[in-house]
């Protein structure tokens, strides 16, 4: 499976993907979490410690590597570098091993307007592309809100995109503009979950507003997911019944 978790910043989407290769390797698959999300936190997510967090250098900011593999240096321009630059090896030899996860944080992806045309964009996005095409594990990767780091055959290859909305017009529209993006470019499976949920209804509101087969479960309102990240807890070790139940729900969908 090859998974992006997209959705309007504090959705829960890291919190999904952190949950969720967990579950996968406790089934006994080889799991690659990959943090596309320039707001990194997925390390805290996966309940990563708080040493070895702050070891973590993003690929982006690795500029020996950058150098080494476009042949540009990172951050200055009219150079001439290397568009398909070699990647396979990165996320085995930069990658770290979490409790049989391996999680890679990609850093930064400039965006257009900003120099997108840099050595450390193009080695993010050959990366990024690799590992969707070419490696064989679950992989999921949690994305910012837009579809910025993908391309068509990074997208076509994606088996499914998951978008996470919680309550409110400005989530749901971002949700929409995700989903009309990623069809452009190839996206063919999408997979709504529905987050921070009170009550019944905002539940059918969530339901009314796409269609029945693209909901994969809701997840409740929950003070254990914010107690767990003030205190620095892995989520997947205190959730409790009732979140283990609805994230469970979610993962069986997607099996």
């Amino acid at each position: 499976m090859k998974l992006a978790i997209s959705g309007k910043g504090g959705t829960g989407k890291t919190t999904l993907a952190g949950i969720l290769a967990h579950l996968y390797r406790e089934d006994g698959y080889n799991v690659l979490a990959v943090d596309a999300d320039p707001d990194a936190n997925l390390a805290a997510a996966i309940g990563i410690p708080w040493e070895w967090q702050n070891k973590i250098r993003p690929i982006s900011e690795q500029r020996h590597l950058i150098k080494e593999r476009t042949g540009a240096t990172p951050r200055e321009f009219g150079q001439l570098f290397k568009l398909n630059p070699r990647v396979s090896d990165i996320p085995d030899d930069y990658g770290i091993d979490f409790q049989g996860i391996r999680l890679l944080v990609m850093g930064a992806v400039q965006k257009g307007g900003e120099g997108c045309a840099c050595p450390e964009n193009v080695l993010l996005k050959s990366l990024l592309s690799e590992i969707i095409l070419h490696r064989n594990e679950v992989v999921i990767v949690d994305m910012e809100a837009g579809i910025e780091h993908l391309g068509r055959a990074t997208a076509e290859s994606i088996d499914k995109m998951l978008i996470c909305i919680e309550p409110g017009s400005r989530s749901l529209d971002t949700a929409k503009a995700i989903m009309r993006l990623g069809k452009e470019i190839g996206i063919q499976d999408f997979g709504i979950v529905g987050n921070k949920i009170r009550n019944k209804n905002q539940e059918s509101w969530i339901r009314t507003q796409f269609a029945t087969d693209i909901f994969l479960g809701f997840l409740p309102y929950s003070k254990t997911i914010q107690e767990a990240d003030i205190q620095q807890k892995p989520l997947f070790d205190v959730m409790g019944t009732s979140l283990s139940k609805a994230f469970n729900k979610i993962y069986q969908q997607l099996l």
